[in-house]
């Protein structure tokens, strides 16, 4: 079998950021798919690398998180008229696996499906086109109906959809009452990952103290409200508390996270630039709770963040900051808190005595791992992914559908 996977923004583990597809697609690899994946670097020239099994065709579209909404645009269309190009010159597939965000790659499906007659399964990872638009990036009415034109366009032309959290397939499913949906949430590299004991060095070499620390390490924009980490740090400090808050990562609103926090005058706060796979493992090792946030608007109540899965391979403890499919696993599955920053007194005086109780501690720590390992699996994910793409061969390998995946 033969699969293009078109991703625009495909890394790997040493590149840092989201490693889905490279996992994915090497579990394909190794299933003896043949995986031809379509991406983007910022180079000016075409390259391709052979990644694991994987061949990998880096397109010259470059794209960056400060880009304004037009650029970005020019970045998504760039790209679908590359592939398109590229794909013309690649040996037919057997199917085409295509991801998004942005929506656009979907066009890439639809030119597919009628110009070779090759389906195409839509993987979900986020609801485009709710998210720009209820962060406020699209506001014209015009565009807004289009781009819903478009997105049940895609929905109803997929041979299958493959979503990342119940929410989003609740949501496809009102727009496409016939779409075939598949659940494959984001995972744990519980390989990767792992609960460890912490290190002096690594506190010393990270510039932290060896103190209880709540740690966040993702994207920093504007819809990941990574700033309301500082009202806990406010008050931690007001109060005296041995609490440490560090936040690792890249975005659009660093600089505006580093001036509230020196505003502030917060000594238990430390920002730690973006690092890759191996940066984020070293992070949470020293950590005792991981801050899973976002921005207060309903459309990211569905997301499947890997932050959060990250920290639960690493058996950490979770702070979350909205409600949604992570906050009701976080309650059901006792992995830590909520934290609601409209009331910010109540969580702090648990996590005040969370640092104080190692038995709660490791309870919440235990529990996190135990869910990564039996639900969140890589290979349970992969598993999920190849019983989506060849269930006569694959769909043996589930005895039991877990109420916590049905869509």
């Amino acid at each position: 079998m033969k699969i293009h996977y078109i991703h625009q923004y495909f890394k790997t583990p040493a590149e840092g950021g989201g490693t889905r597809s490279y996992h994915l697609a090497k579990g394909l690899v190794d299933a003896g798919i043949e995986v031809e994946m379509v991406t983007t670097h910022e180079k000016h020239e075409y390259d391709f690398k052979l990644i694991e099994g994987i061949k990998v065709h880096y397109l010259p579209v470059g794209y960056q998180q400060h880009f304004g909404f037009m650029r970005r645009i020019w970045a998504f269309l760039t790209f679908v008229r590359m592939a398109k190009n590229l794909i013309t010159k690649l040996p037919r597939p057997d199917y085409f696996y295509i991801t998004s965000t942005p929506l656009t790659t979907g066009w890439i499906g639809l030119w597919a499906k009628k110009k070779f007659a090759v389906p195409y399964i839509f993987e979900v990872r986020d609801l485009w086109p709710d998210a720009p638009i209820q962060v406020g990036v699209i506001k014209n009415p015009l565009v807004k109906r289009l781009l819903y034109y478009f997105e049940r366009k895609i929905y109803r032309n997929a041979f299958k959809i493959v979503a990342l959290s119940p929410g989003i397939a609740n949501a496809i499913r009102k727009r496409c009452p016939d779409c075939k949906i598949n659940l494959v949430p984001n995972f744990a590299d519980t390989e990767f990952f792992k609960p460890i004991e912490k290190q002096d060095d690594v506190f010393e070499k990270l510039g932290l103290s060896n103190k209880f620390t709540i740690a966040y390490a993702g994207a920093i924009g504007k819809v990941n409200a990574v700033n309301e980490i500082l009202i806990l740090a406010g008050m931690a400090k007001e109060r005296n508390l041995e609490l440490q808050f560090v936040v690792m990562g890249k975005g659009t609103h660093v600089n505006e996270l580093l001036m509230e926090s020196k505003k502030l005058r917060l000594p238990n706060f430390h920002y730690l630039p973006f690092g890759n796979k191996e940066k984020v493992k070293e992070l949470l090792s020293v950590s005792d709770m991981a801050f899973v946030s976002f921005a207060h608007l309903p459309v990211l109540k569905t997301n499947s963040p890997n932050k959060f899965f990250d920290a639960l391979a690493a058996g950490k403890a979770i702070l979350v900051n909205h409600k949604g499919w992570v906050h009701d696993l976080v309650r059901q599955y006792g992995l830590g808190y909520y934290f609601n920053p409209e009331k910010p007194s109540e969580v702090l005086e648990m996590i005040q005595q969370l640092s104080e109780n190692p038995q709660l501690l490791k309870k919440h720590q235990t529990n996190s791992r135990q869910l990564a390992e039996n639900y969140f699996s890589k290979e349970i994910a992969i598993l999920r992914l190849l019983a989506v793409i060849d269930p006569e061969k694959y769909n043996r390998e589930f005895k039991d559908e877990v109420y916590i995946l049905t869509a």
